[in-house]
């Protein structure tokens, strides 16, 4: 089975850290973050890597090469501009003939992979997301009021509990025909047309194993969770 990574972003949230290097290629610890994605990869068993590169792209390629001192073979699809994360996969059609998984390059994860492709060949899924079980506590009392106006309840701060996704999916290679060539295009509405259409959409939901480096303060704190393991080692 081949996996996509989706390397490809501007990551102007991570700005100036992103200034000459991809976010994918930041350090955790002694290595990239798309070092550690692809080493979670192959320990699932998936050592064919479809990597979706834009931005700063040289970098990603001079030091991956062809994957060989890695473990796996990585492959290259380029894009010479920005497609948001379906529009990048996209670009990956041409090397991809059977059920594959696709995974956004700004992630660590560490839940078991094959379980999630054993589920969704069993179900015979057409897309497959991995789902987080998220908490947080809002920082305002929540009022509940009657039609009339009246205060019922006064909820303070109260646990918000979601599903989110968090960017690894496996899919079937169908899922390409429902997104347009060259044209920035979202997963989320990709996964809009597929419900749409009446595909079947399942989740697998983990409780852990899961690191978003979606800014700096989510960056700063894996580099720091990094830097304590390397410290215990």
């Amino acid at each position: 089975m081949k996996a996509v990574i989706l390397a490809g972003g501007l990551g102007t949230r991570l700005q100036p850290y992103t200034t000459f290097l991809p976010k994918p290629m930041l350090p955790l610890g002694e290595k990239p973050l798309l070092e550690h994605l692809i080493e979670w990869l192959r320990r699932n068993k998936v050592e064919e890597i479809v990597l979706c590169v834009s931005y700063l792209r040289k970098t990603i390629e001079d030091y991956f090469e062809d994957g060989s001192r890695f473990g796996v073979k990585v492959e290259y699809a380029i894009a010479d501009k920005p497609l948001a994360t379906a529009g990048q996969l996209k670009t990956a059609e041409s090397f991809v003939d059977d059920t594959f998984v696709c995974v956004y390059g700004d992630s660590v994860f560490n839940f078991d992979l094959k379980k999630m492709i054993a589920q969704h060949k069993a179900k015979k899924s057409f897309i497959t997301m991995s789902l987080h079980q998220y908490k947080t506590n809002l920082k305002y009392g929540v009022i509940e009021t009657a039609k009339s106006g009246k205060v019922t309840v006064w909820n303070e701060k109260p646990e918000i509990k979601a599903n989110i996704n968090i960017g690894c999916y496996v899919m079937e290679p169908g899922v390409f025909s429902y997104i347009p060539q060259a044209k920035p295009y979202g997963m989320d509405d990709v996964i809009k047309k597929a419900l749409a259409r009446k595909k079947d959409v399942g989740s697998f939901i983990i409780k852990n194993g899961f690191i978003d480096i979606g800014d700096k303060a989510s960056y700063k704190k894996a580099y720091q969770e990094f830097r304590e393991k390397l410290g215990k080692i």
